[in-house]
């Protein structure tokens, strides 16, 4: 008796999740899908012009910062450029070239595997840096090891420790 129940409570849970499991995608979703792919479209966002590529982000930065900027930029480490610079250039690329909501190049980046906003931020602000002092950019390698970090940080964000149940008291 007891094994024809579980077997019609194992049943009865089977056909409810695959329900769940069936289910469109909610409306709400869908907006956001379309209004994703209407901004990857678009050459301007809020009147702000969005680079079309890696390039057209230097020559855009090339063009938004002063020589003097650009003069102190050349003179720290890459090391420097990558913390110093998050919070302030960092932050005008992330949302002035709308990464969370999409542009034509977050898709872009997308596309070649960056897939955090503020990694994204991060890999056009050291590539124009490496640019400005002639170096390679090495993108390959600096997309592999950003992604390696996010990897990383993700397992460890998830690495779960069971805590032991509490005896109750006597």
């Amino acid at each position: 008796m007891q094994k024809t129940f579980d077997k019609f409570i194992f049943l009865a849970l089977l056909i409810s999740c695959q329900s769940i499991f069936a289910q469109a995608p909610s409306k709400q979703d869908s907006i956001w899908q379309r209004n994703y792919q209407k901004r990857i479209r678009q050459s301007k966002l809020y009147g702000v012009y969005i680079p079309q590529n890696l390039g057209d982000a230097h020559n855009q930065l090339n063009k938004l910062i002063s020589k003097e900027s650009k003069e102190k930029f050349r003179r720290m480490t890459e090391d420097q450029v990558r913390h110093k610079l998050f919070f302030s250039l960092g932050r005008w690329i992330i949302y002035n070239w709308g990464f969370y909501d999409g542009s034509r190049l977050s898709d872009r980046l997308r596309k070649l595997g960056i897939y955090h906003p503020e990694d994204m931020a991060e890999f056009i602000i050291i590539t124009y840096h490496r640019k400005m002092l002639q170096q390679p950019l090495n993108a390959k390698e600096l997309i592999e090891q950003m992604t390696e970090k996010r990897k990383k940080e993700w397992e460890k964000r998830h690495k779960v420790t069971i805590l032991p149940k509490p005896k109750a008291p006597n």
